[in-house]
C-alpha cells in the first residue's frame, strides 16, 4: 500500500511517519515544503491542478494529513490549517487515484464542554478561538468532499518532541530552570484546567489504523480521562526529581501583582496546601502562566473514545506518567 504522508516534519506527523514507515506493507512518500521531503509542495500556497498531478504520477492508496498551524493569526491559520486542506480535497477528486483521506483534526473544533462530560462525535462544534475555528472549517470541507475520508479529532497531545511553547512544555521548561539554578521553589500559574493528554505515539497507531480501516466521518482519539494540569506538574515533579516546593499561583481578577494568594503543591504526594497571602519578590521564580489554555476550550475537555475503540480497534496505550517522563527526558538534556 502506498500512503502519501503531508507534514511529516511536523509535532504529530514525525511519529505518524515513524509508525508508517514500520509497517512493511507501506510505502512511503513525503510531501512538504521542507528539503527533505520526496516531494516539495506548499499546500497553502500551490493549485490543486499541480497536485493533482502528481497524485496521478504517485497513485497512493491513502493520503494523510498531518499538515497544520497551531499559532498565528486568523488569517496564517485559515491559510495552513482551512485552505490547504481544500486544496488537497480539490485534487483528490480530480485526480484519478481514488486515495483514502486521513485528515487530522483536533479536539478544539469542539470548544467549551461541560465540566465533567466527555465529548463525543455528534457534539455540536463550538470552537473558543481562530485555531479552533480553521480546524472545524477543515473538517467540514472534508465531510463535504464526497472522499473516502475520516478525520481524526486529536485531543491534547502530549510525549516525546512537545513543543516548548506548549502548557506541559512550558511547565518542564520552568522545572528545568528552576532546578538548573538550584531553586527550593517554584511558582506555577493557572494550573486549574483540565485536559484529555494522549500520547504522540498513540495517536501515530490510531493514524495507522485508521488508513487500514472502512472508517468514515469523525473520530476521537484522546485518552477518555481529563487530567488537572495541577496534577501534571505533580507528577512531572515526581518524574524530574524535583523536591521543592510547587507553589501554585491563583489570579484572579481584582489581585494585585504583589498580593496574589498561592497553593502549594506537595511534589511526591500530589495533595495541595493552602498558602493565602503569599507575597512576591523580585528574587521569585514564576514560571509562565499556563492560562488561558491555547485551545480556546475553556476550563474543561475530556473525550468520549468509544468510536475509536469500536471502528477502528484502537485505544490508547501510553500513561501519562510515561509521556511526562519523555517531555523531562528532553527538557533534562538542556540541563
Amino acid at each position: 500500500m502506498r500512503v502519501l504522508l503531508i507534514g511529516a516534519n511536523g509535532y504529530l506527523g514525525r511519529f505518524v511517519a515513524d509508525r508508517l514507515l514500520a509497517d512493511p506493507a507501506v510505502q512511503l512518500t513525503v510531501l512538504g515544503r521542507g528539503d527533505d521531503a520526496d516531494v516539495r509542495f506548499d499546500l497553502a500556497g500551490g493549485s490543486p491542478g499541480a497536485l493533482t498531478r502528481f497524485l496521478d504520477a504517485v497513485h497512493p492508496g491513502v493520503v494523510v494529513n498531518c499538515a497544520g498551524a497551531t499559532r498565528g493569526g486568523a488569517r496564517e491559520l485559515t491559510r495552513h490549517n482551512t485552505v490547504a486542506v481544500a486544496t488537497v480535497c480539490e485534487a483528490l477528486r480530480r485526480s484519478g487515484c481514488g486515495a483514502r483521506l486521513v485528515q487530522l483534526g483536533c479536539g478544539a473544533e469542539y470548544g467549551p464542554s461541560q465540566p465533567g462530560s466527555s465529548t463525543a462525535e455528534d457534539a455540536v462544534p463550538r470552537p473558543g478561538g481562530p485555531y479552533g475555528v480553521s480546524k472545524l472549517a477543515a473538517t467540514e470541507l472534508v465531510l463535504g468532499s464526497g472522499l473516502d475520508a475520516v478525520v481524526l479529532r486529536v485531543f491534547s497531545p502530549a510525549g516525546p518532541g512537545t513543543p516548548a511553547g506548549s502548557p506541559l512544555g512550558r511547565l518542564a521548561e520552568a522545572m528545568r530552570r528552576a532546578m538548573q539554578a538550584g531553586d527550593g521553589e517554584l511558582k506555577l500559574g493557572g494550573l486549574g484546567v483540565q485536559r484529555d493528554f494522549v500520547d504522540v505515539r498513540d495517536i501515530a497507531r490510531a493514524v495507522h489504523a485508521a488508513s487500514l480501516s472502512a472508517a468514515q466521518g469523525i473520530v476521537n482519539i484522546g485518552s477518555g480521562r481529563a487530567v488537572r494540569l495541577r496534577d501534571a506538574a505533580t507528577v512531572l515533579a515526581r518524574v524530574a526529581g524535583f523536591t521543592g516546593a510547587l507553589h501554585e499561583l491563583d489570579t484572579p481578577p481584582g489581585y494585585a501583582p504583589g498580593s496574589m494568594p498561592a497553593r502549594e503543591l506537595q511534589p511526591g504526594h500530589g495533595t495541595l496546601r493552602s498558602t493565602i497571602g503569599h507575597q512576591r519578590s523580585d528574587s521569585d521564580h514564576v514560571a509562565p502562566a499556563a492560562h488561558p489554555y491555547p485551545d480556546g476550550c475553556g476550563s474543561w475537555q475530556q473525550a468520549d473514545v468509544r468510536t475509536a475503540r469500536d471502528r477502528l480497534g484502537w485505544r490508547p496505550r501510553i500513561n501519562l506518567e510515561e509521556s511526562l517522563a519523555d517531555i523531562w527526558m528532553e527538557a533534562a538534556c538542556r540541563i
